[in-house]
Parts: C-alpha cells; structure tokens; sequence
C-alpha cells in the first residue's frame, strides 16, 4: 500500500492515510 500511496502524491495519500488508519483500527 505504501508504493501506491507513493506513486499516487498528496492529496492521495491523506485519503489513502485516513482509510488505512480505518482499516487499522
């Protein structure tokens, strides 16, 4: 999930962050 949330940017990885800190949790 890291590599995509690389190769997306930022605005991806905040939205990406947000639903694996979710899925974490």
């Amino acid at each position: 999930m890291k590599v995509l949330v690389i190769g997306s940017g930022g605005r991806e990885h905040a939205l990406v962050w947000k639903i694996a800190q979710s899925s974490q949790v």
